[in-house]
């Protein structure tokens, strides 16, 4: 067996790859450190665990490209690649190697499903055979590779048609086309979005009911079903933006084993090994069903099919591909049960989408076969009512008011709030009947909302003096929370508690074991319920450590914080804590079973952290590594006598709250832009008219700087202000200055300060600084660098903080102001501590925790070898209707990084992805750089047709500016509308990025800790 084993990552965060491999990716590089075996990991994301330098024996952030790849395997030498890991992206590129010739050139083993049986999933038409052979029935379809043969096909089945591209992901370059015009585009934009320029066009079953099969198979052929899901949306919806319940509730045992059966006969005659994905169309008024696609590795459902299960679907394939058969592993939640042992459960799992729209109400709500959820939750209960709605409460958005007169358009074209348009519609009184009418949605899932209305009529009429406590159990049970039970009475959240409590309504707590109890299972995963008896005892142990979490990826916060928690909970272990862990990402490493001592899969709101801690008798709760969602509960947690480990909440009101800030800052005789708070529209307008224009207008407490806009006028300022509601007051106006931005995360004891170097951005100010490439270390001049420190330090030590912190710094004609705090830790953690070899949240963990070892003066300052460029990913192609022009409202749903030996080295790898600039037809610029020969010669409206066109740079303001790039991005080309990342690409464009360079700590090479 091979010794040396190269592992693929997936990237970047995009739209339709997510954090869940993430996950999946830290559980196979640990299977494969713990057969022994060397691990080299390329991925290209520093925000994740997996390339935290732990993970891997040799970490490198390189570019995710063949030739990339190349270099890497001749540099390292492996035995065999692990490609089924990292997504559609890991696997597209062990088929190019494949195909290249590079896997025979350098004698490496593909482990797990091979390359002819990745094909067999992957291209449409290898695959509508395969399907033919087996006798398993797909819907009526042909392969197109032409815009005309497209429109043929359509007029033989009529609209409305389904596209499908070849090897992609998350429905990317896929959707609905309902007329000609439509299908044109579509299809256009799906032989781009294709590797091979091939998309599958199939006569829509929009109304079948959609089920997902998560099967294993070893080399022996045994398969098992690990878990099968239902969605709660019919075919029409990608299952992405779906809710999804497990198990299925509405099929019978006949239809459950006939797709079972159908799973079973594709993945063994694919010759799968390890972890597969198989989704099925069932029509609700017979046994007939189609294949609607395979997936021949882990995926966005894998991750949830193993949270909801406990099966560590990841960890078993990679055994899989070490050729381990299924029934030689042990099943390591229960420690007794063999991995051949189908899950079982006793509770009911429900997986609810986390969309964008609430950042982008320009965005198109309508969904469709392509997939727009940045995220997603996962609520586990005893009942499907509970289920539902412990699953809304773990979204962290407040739900928007939906229009009476629009609500049933929400479910003839299906928006992100179908949900609770079908909810709206039963409060007023409108049938189940009629709304599966107009949905097809199953008529068990709609009895089941009907159930969650009914008792919120009858808690409607009640008081707390009125309110019976079988009506208060019933509501419980159903998932509703103190405070939206208080919101319905007309009355607090405190007096509902009290009430409950006077009642002895307590939640228990269950285990998640794989097996319904049926086993002895040692497991620390549980779950709360107010149905049935508590199953759970408090850990025993002296210290006991709760960490807060993050909840759904979004735009503004993403794997970061996830990766901020694990490493907390690392350092708390290694220092004698016991630790448990709150959170309800289904995607995550933080809740993995196998991270902290126990995980209790909820909500992240006051009501469940404040029963955590009274069952376990926690002694401190951290909120600093959970992002906003985290340190917005401070303060409620604090009045509720919980103790934070930390800050108290009146210091983070100081660095956050505006007045307070400007006053502190002032104080101190620290810079900072003008601006006021203003609690009133009139009191916005009398502020603004002291100041010059234009100006930075947003909302307090925010993160990804939602809710920002630029105003260059008194009237631009009253239409924002116009559609401002009273609740995100009060509104901050500050004066847009331009120049250069930098920030630094810090760790700081109360007095001392660590901040291993700068970070540099590439674009100014006023593009937030997730939307911005960064340099890191700085360039900045000595002289910047010591007042920025200076800064620092006097924030520092006038709130005496505790912890973790990042502070952005504007830079203009010699004078430094500080931008904002944010007393947390921030998207910008995982690369300051990889690159420097610093672990920020190891050091501001041992701060918190009373650590007496960790002396902050004596860490000494790293010695940068190389330098890395940070830069943003634009999931362009699932939200190609937002311009992409940047400001302050953050629009990226991820980050890539790359190291050099220079900024101009790095900045070669960022942008190695691209064709060269100067090629023929290749770019398209439309702005003021007297500097550029314009590459094409063609008008915008055919260059943009032809195959080459990749790159256009247009930075204008106007309206044809605008509609021209959201044109680009339709047609999948590069956008460039900062002159300054403009510029840095063509800086890049004269180097050769091919010298593989491994992350400082890699045991090959690296700065090592001082």
């Amino acid at each position: 067996m091979s010794k040396k084993i190269l592992v693929i990552g997936s990237g970047p965060i995009l739209i339709g790859q997510a954090a869940e491999f993430d996950y999946s990716g830290t559980q196979g590089c640990l299977a494969l450190k713990e057969e022994g075996f060397s691990v080299v990991l390329v991925n290209n994301n520093p925000a994740t665990i997996m390339t935290d330098t732990t993970m891997a024996d040799t970490v490198y952030c390189e570019p995710l490209t063949v030739n990339s790849i190349e270099a890497i395997i001749q540099k390292e030498q492996p035995d065999a690649l692990l490609a089924g890991l990292g997504g559609q992206t890991a696997l597209n590129l062990a088929v190019e190697l494949d195909q290249q010739g590079i896997l025979t050139k350098y004698n490496i083993k593909l482990l797990g499903t091979s390359v002819a049986s990745i094909q067999k999933g992957e291209d449409r038409e290898l695959f509508r055979k395969l399907m033919s052979q087996l006798n398993q029935p797909v819907p009526e379809s042909e392969v197109i590779e032409t815009v005309q043969s497209a429109k043929v096909f359509a007029k033989q089945v009529g609209y409305p048609v389904i596209s499908r591209p070849a090897y992609t992901l998350g429905g990317r370059g896929g959707g609905i086309a309902d007329s000609e015009s439509e299908l044109e585009e579509l299809i256009h934009n799906g032989l781009k979005a294709s590797p091979i320029g091939q998309v599958i066009l199939e006569k829509s079953i929009a109304g079948f009911k959609e089920v997902e099969y998560e099967v294993m198979r070893d080399q022996k052929g045994t398969c098992i079903s690990v878990c099968n899901m239902e969605n709660f949306d019919p075919v029409g919806v990608h299952t992405g933006d779906s809710i999804v319940i497990a198990p299925s509730q509405t099929l019978t045992d006949q239809e459950y084993q006939m797709l079972r059966t159908a799973a079973f006969t594709i993945i063994s005659e694919l010759e799968v090994v390890g972890g597969c994905n198989v989704q099925f169309a069932l029509d609700p008024n017979s046994n007939q069903y189609y294949v609607i696609e395979v997936n021949p590795r882990v995926s966005r459902s894998s991750a949830l099919a193993s949270k909801a299960t406990g099966y560590p679907i990841a960890k078993m394939a990679t055994k899989l591909a070490l050729s381990y058969t299924l029934d030689e592993l042990k099943n390591p939640l229960t420690g007794t049960t063999y991995a051949s042992f189908e899950p079982a459960l006793d509770y009911v799992v429900v997986k609810f989408p986390r969309w964008p729209f609430d950042k982008f109400s320009e965005a198109d709500r309508k969904l469709g076969t392509k997939m727009k959820a940045t995220g997603e939750v996962m609520a586990i209960d005893r009942t499907l009512e509970g289920a539902f709605q412990k699953a809304v409460a773990s979204l962290d958005q407040s739900i928007p008011e939906l229009d009476p007169a629009q609500l049933k358009t929400h479910l003839t074209q299906p928006t992100d709030l179908r949900y609770f348009a079908i909810l709206d519609l039963l409060r007023q009184g409108e049938t189940i009947e009629q709304i599966h009418k107009e949905t097809a949605i199953d008529l068990f899932f709609l009895s089941i909302l009907q159930n969650i209305v009914e008792v919120e009529n009858k808690l409607q009429v009640c008081t707390t003096e009125t309110l019976p406590e079988p009506l208060l159990n019933v509501a419980k049970v159903y998932g509703y929370t103190d405070a939206s039970i208080a919101k319905l009475l007309q009355t607090s959240e405190a007096a509902i508690t009290q009430l409950r409590k006077s009642y002895r309504l307590y939640p228990s707590y269950k285990m998640v074991d794989t097996c319904a109890a049926e086993f002895e299972a040692a497991t620390n995963y549980v779950y709360a319920t107010y149905s049935g008896v508590n199953e759970i005892d408090p850990l025993p142990s002296t210290k006991k450590a709760l960490i807060v979490g993050a909840g759904p990826i979004r735009i503004g916060q993403g794997v970061e914080f996830d990766y901020s928690a694990v490493k907390a909970i690392e350092t708390l272990k290694g220092l004698g804590w016991t630790t448990i862990m709150i959170n309800n990402n289904p995607e995550t490493v933080s809740t993995d079973y196998e991270t902290a001592d126990r995980l209790y899969f909820e909500p992240i709101t006051k009501e469940i952290i404040e029963a955590v801690v009274e069952h376990e008798q926690i002694d401190q709760v951290y909120t600093q590594f959970g992002g906003q969602t985290a340190i917005n509960l401070a303060a409620q947690l604090e009045g509720a006598g919980i103790p934070l480990a930390g800050v108290p909440v009146d210091t983070i009101a100081q660095l956050e709250d505006r007045e307070q800030f400007y006053s502190m800052l002032k104080r101190l005789e620290v810079p900072h832009i003008p601006g006021a708070v203003c609690h009133t529209f009139e009191e916005a307008l009398l502020a603004a008219s002291t100041y010059t224009y234009p100006l930075l207008c947003r909302p307090s407490y925010v993160i990804g700087g939602q809710g920002m806009v630029k105003v260059s006028s008194e009237h631009e300022l009253k239409a924002a202000l116009a559609g401002t509601d009273a609740r995100h007051y009060p509104i901050v106006l500050d004066e847009f200055i331009t120049g250069q931005e930098a920030e630094v995360d810090l760790v700081a004891d109360g007095e001392h300060i660590c901040i291993p170097e700068i970070m540099e951005h590439v674009e100014p100010a006023g593009v937030h600084s997730g939307d911005s490439m960064a340099i890191f270390p700085s360039t900045l001049q000595e002289n910047v660098k010591i007042t920025i420190k200076e800064y620092a330090s006097k924030i520092v030590q006038h709130t005496s903080y505790k912890g973790i912190m990042n502070i952005q710094f504007l830079l203009k004609e010699d004078v430094v102001y500080v931008l904002e705090v944010n007393p947390r830790a921030s998207r910008t953690v995982p690369i300051v501590s990889k690159v420097s070899s610093r672990s920020l949240i190891d050091l501001a963990t041992r701060v918190l925790a009373g650590d007496v070892s960790c002396h902050l003066d004596q860490v000494k300052p790293p010695e940068f070898e190389h330098v890395a460029v940070k830069y943003p990913l634009f999931s362009s192609h699932a939200l190609p209707e937002l311009d992409h022009k940047l400001n302050a409202n953050m629009k990226s749903t991820g980050e890539g990084m790359c190291l050099g030996g220079t900024v101009q080295e790095a900045l070669a790898k960022v942008f190695e992805h691209l064709p060269h600039f100067y090629e023929e037809n290749v770019s398209f610029v439309e702005a003021g750089y007297a500097y550029v020969d314009l590459p094409s010669q063609l008008p915008f409206s055919e260059w943009i047709q032809t195959k080459e066109a990749s790159i256009y740079v247009n930075d204008q303001q106007t309206t044809e500016a605008k509609e021209r790039r959201i044109q680009a991005l339709k047609y999948g080309v590069t956008v460039f509308s900062q002159k300054e990342t403009f510029e840095a690409y063509l800086a890049s464009l004269h180097l050769c990025p091919y010298l593989p360079t491994p992350l400082p700590g890699s045991l090959n090479e690296g700065v090592r800790l001082g």
